[in-house]
């Protein structure tokens, strides 16, 4: 009977070094992402991001050399998405992922591209892990800017 008043107490500890330990192990982990960056360091991130946009609007407005530089064929109609999207209107990127119409199923923003790209531009379709497409959402989230995430949403 001695061990049974006891087991209370020892479930507690038992309890309490688990929670410590998950504590302490998860705090290192969660702890090494934390650190600062540099200006320099956002300085060279924000570069980086903005070649792509700069690439990503080149492709978005049909630059041919752009497209044959990146191995793509976006269109054979003569259209390039921003004769239907100026300046990325009406892309919504903040609403995906969501159940899209003309695709009749539950589309990334990266299946909505390779839907215009291959319907109503007859174009070839990207490979969604491609420079190009980096590229091309890089543009559109970037023209987005300041729009509030709301996935899902039509």
């Amino acid at each position: 009977m001695r061990g049974t008043r006891h087991e209370p107490a020892r479930m507690l500890l038992g309890m309490t070094l688990g929670v410590f330990l998950a504590v302490t192990c998860t705090a290192d982990r969660a702890a090494a992402h934390k650190a600062k960056h540099t200006p320099e360091q956002m300085k060279a991130f924000e570069e980086v991001f903005l070649d792509q946009v700069r690439v990503g609007d080149l492709l978005f407005h049909g630059d041919a050399a752009t497209e044959k530089e990146m191995g793509t064929k976006l269109s054979r109609t003569g259209m390039a998405c921003g004769m239907c999207h100026p300046f990325a209107a009406d892309t919504h990127p903040h609403e995906f992922p969501k159940f899209q119409e003309q695709i009749n199923g539950f589309a990334t923003l990266r299946d909505m591209f390779n839907w215009c790209i291959e319907k109503p531009n007859e174009g070839t379709k990207i490979n969604p892990e491609s420079d190009a497409i980096n590229a091309l959402e890089a543009y559109i989230y970037w023209s987005n800017r300041g729009s509030k995430l709301d996935p899902g949403r039509h």
